[in-house]
């Protein structure tokens, strides 16, 4: 059903394969050893050295790619982002890519703004340079959070198998897939992208059962969780359910926009969320708003931007099927209340994340916004000395 929704090609020369995971982290494990024992192989027949593998990725990538290549030994080539511009840019990625390259991981549905990558324009650069190089480098996408949404919103978004050089796709049943947290799917194009060597056969249950796993025993409840929604919702009722997010969303971006207050970051095509920075820093910060949404009882996520653009801090906000068109109101309204209240504070009273407003001037601000939210980052960094990448 998955790979049919990814639109995998059917035939008897390419048959698609898949197998459900714990979460996306797993299935990304998966991927990246597929990956990399299909290069080495390659590698070892050309008789090439094989121990220095890559894999390239944009720096807004979901932190277990970096587990990945920590665990298993891959060098992670990041293209930095910049400001107005959250994601992996294609180009750019491309020229990173050299002979030890294992695949290209495209995202569809960044954590940071919910954007969706241009994995079609990837697969155009990148098949021109394998056709100038003679390589063969693949492309990955980690559609995570888009891989429930994209086939039901955007059905003409070349994304996904209809592009050649995607040869793998993750996503995570429990985002969504609308099932309970515990679930992932990683579905391959084709049984060659999946090499026999890292699949083992156990025939002591009655018959032969192949397993590709990093993981043992599991319960089986999400996997028939999955099939029911599948079955009892469809194609219909998953398309119903997002538009309906998407529509909440909308809804939430329009009332933040009337505030005047904060700078939408965050795209319409993609995931169904609302990232929002502040158009001014000098007196509070996203940080402070964050914390005082929770008296309201919100936990609206505030973080600041990877480099280069680690001066810009944001908060999000991810709308899923129980965010209601109420709750969207709600949070608009607990927004506008906050304000009020932050602005209400006089500036050098004002509990900040930095030294920003100097005592001495009467509580007026010397810095300029820059400045000010290159501060934010400085600060919150010495509550993180390495570096830390998106959490879903």
């Amino acid at each position: 059903m998955i790979a049919h929704l990814f639109n995998a090609p059917v035939g008897e020369s390419e048959t698609a394969v898949g197998v459900g995971t714990i979460g996306s982290s797993e299935a990304i494990m998966l991927a990246g050893l597929a990956f990399k024992r299909k290069w080495q192989q390659k590698m070892k027949a050309l008789g090439k050295p094989f121990h220095n593998p890559n894999i390239v990725t944009g720096d807004n990538f979901q932190v277990c790619w970096e587990k990945f290549a920590r665990y298993f030994e891959v060098e992670l080539k990041e293209v930095k982002l910049r400001e107005g511009y959250y994601v992996m840019d294609p180009e750019k990625a491309v020229e990173m890519v050299d002979e030890n390259t294992i695949c290209v991981a495209a995202i569809l549905g960044s954590t940071l703004t919910g954007e969706f990558e241009n994995v079609k324009l990837l697969n155009e650069l990148l098949t021109k340079k394998n056709q100038e190089t003679g390589w063969d480098t693949p492309i990955h996408v980690d559609a995570a959070s888009g891989g429930f949404i994209a086939p039901f919103l955007y059905p003409d978004l070349e994304w996904d198998f209809r592009l050649p050089l995607v040869k793998s796709i993750n996503v995570s049943g429990h985002k969504y897939g609308l099932v309970y947290a515990g679930v992932g799917w990683v579905v391959w194009r084709s049984k060659v992208d999946l090499p026999d060597e890292l699949i083992f056969h156990i025939n002591y249950l009655g018959s032969d059962q192949p397993t590709f796993t990093l993981n043992f025993s599991k319960g089986s409840s999400q996997i028939i969780a999955q099939y029911y929604q599948f079955i009892r919702l469809g194609f219909e009722g998953y398309k119903n359910i997002m538009e309906n997010c998407t529509a909440n969303a909308k809804a939430l971006k329009e009332g933040i926009e009337k505030t005047g207050r904060f700078d939408i970051v965050s795209k319409d095509i993609g995931v169904p969320l609302v990232a929002f920075s502040l158009k001014d820093s000098s007196r509070y910060t996203v940080f402070n708003i964050a914390d005082s949404l929770r008296k309201f009882g919100w936990i609206v996520p505030a973080y600041t931007m990877p480099a280069d653009a680690q001066h810009i801090a944001v908060l999000r906000v991810v709308i899923r099927e129980d965010f209601s068109r109420g709750l969207a109101e709600r949070l608009i309204s607990d927004i506008g209340t906050v304000l009020k209240e932050l602005d209400a504070i006089p500036a050098h009273i004002v509990t900040s994340t930095t030294a920003h407003v100097s005592a001495e001037d009467g509580g007026h601000v010397k810095k300029t916004v820059r400045e000010i939210q290159e501060d934010v980052t400085r600060h919150w960094k010495t509550f993180v000395n390495e570096k830390k990448t998106g959490v879903c």
